[in-house]
């Protein structure tokens, strides 16, 4: 593959917390592997978020620091950008390249990863004519084109081709028409190396999961009648018995704000721990999976019901720490899996039969998990196949 000059863009300065760190990461760090000159910019109107005050605001020194601390470590020094289009003149307060710079990137870039679709456009961006769509959460968007939202038309038309997670859109398992959209499959790249470790877990680990409560509202979707919720509140409390019915004590690293839900789970088993810490540092959200036995863990309600094949990128983190995943199913399985080390479930007998599975052999799941990130994740596989796909 020839040298190629590529630009990511994301939002993980403007929301950084680990997993979406990690999420973006991967990309830029997997590019590089492959040889190519990779650039991250993020030139956009969100007002920035701080993990550690849990405050938004218009100030950009936290985003400096942020991007320039992970340039310094992930390899990519004088090669970033933070442009604050909410601010009256942007390119007076652009951070890291400026604003004349990146409108140059624009025009010369083979590829332009629009991370998460997360990237509004502008008359500078559109400039570029290679713009791919990188899509995280499948299913809002299918619905928007099969219910003629023309912005979501307009804004998906300006991509040069458009992926998804939602690796069974297209195909019959999927129920939402695609009108003439054509949605290439992808998976979240993983630099497995970045994860991969020898040790086993200590003493006492127990299976975690790091996730958002109730985020139900932001997109939720109403599709022929019916409400697909953009949350796992539900799907776990759905489950929330599996502790006491396997056995074992399940950790969750989340913030529920109901005493009544947080009963819920504490008399089934489940210690709580809430996720602040980890998401304001994306070292210890890595020693926190490590330091795990394993993931136990739902998906949103949209990924189950619409079976759309969606894998968390975080779950992916724990197979390459060599830690077995118990999930929910969302159509994946007919991709990969099956094979041990990644177990999907739709009821609660499945959990309770894959944790089984696990004791009996975890040294043998352990080493099936880490394979199973390399063969299906590893960024140099995937990133090398999406831009062979995008013509790139």
């Amino acid at each position: 593959m020839s040298r190629k000059k590529i630009v990511v863009m994301g939002f993980m300065g403007t929301c950084p917390i680990a997993g979406v760190i990690w999420q973006h990461v991967h990309y830029i760090v997997g590019l590089q592997q492959l040889g190519h000159e990779v650039f991250y910019i993020e030139d956009s109107a969100r007002i920035p978020y701080n993990p550690k005050t849990f405050d938004t605001g218009e100030e950009t020194s936290y985003v400096g620091e942020v991007l320039s601390d992970l340039a310094e470590r992930y390899g990519f020094v004088g090669r970033w950008s933070f442009c604050p289009r909410y601010l009256a003149d942007p390119a007076a307060n652009t951070l890291g390249l400026p604003l004349a710079r990146v409108r140059e990137l624009y025009r010369e870039a083979d590829a332009i990863l629009n991370v998460c679709g997360s990237q509004e456009f502008n008359d500078d961006l559109l400039a570029s004519e290679r713009i791919l769509y990188v899509e995280s959460d499948p299913g809002v968007e299918q619905i928007k084109i099969d219910q003629n939202v023309q912005d979501t038309r307009d804004y998906l038309s300006r991509h040069h081709a458009l992926f998804t997670f939602g690796e069974n859109i297209g195909s019959a398992d999927f129920p939402v028409p695609l009108h003439g959209f054509t949605w290439l499959p992808t998976r979240q790249p993983v630099v497995t190396e970045l994860w991969n470790q020898s040790a086993p877990p200590p003493p006492g680990a127990v299976f975690t999961s790091i996730a958002n409560w109730s985020t139900s509202g932001t997109k939720d979707i109403t599709w022929r009648g019916e409400n697909y919720l953009w949350s796992k509140s539900l799907e776990f409390l759905k489950f929330s018995s599996a502790p006491q019915a396997c056995g074992e004590r399940f950790e969750l690293a989340t913030d529920i704000k109901k005493a009544e839900e947080k009963e819920v789970f504490l008399s089934q088993g489940w210690t709580l721990t809430l996720p602040h810490d980890l998401s304001s540092d994306y070292d210890s959200y890595v020693r926190y999976i490590q330091a795990s036995k394993g993931e136990f863990t739902v998906a949103k309600d949209q990924y189950v019901r619409l079976n759309t094949g969606w894998f968390s990128d975080r779950t992916a983190c724990y197979l390459a720490s060599g830690r077995p995943a118990i999930t929910q199913e969302t159509g994946f399985t007919r991709h990969y899996g099956g094979r041990g080390g990644l177990f999907g479930y739709r009821e609660l007998g499945e959990i309770v039969e894959a944790v089984r599975e696990i004791n009996l052999d975890y040294k043998k799941h352990s080493r099936l998990a880490y394979e199973l990130a390399c063969e299906f994740f590893e960024a140099r596989k995937v990133l090398a196949s999406l831009l062979d796909r995008a013509g790139i």
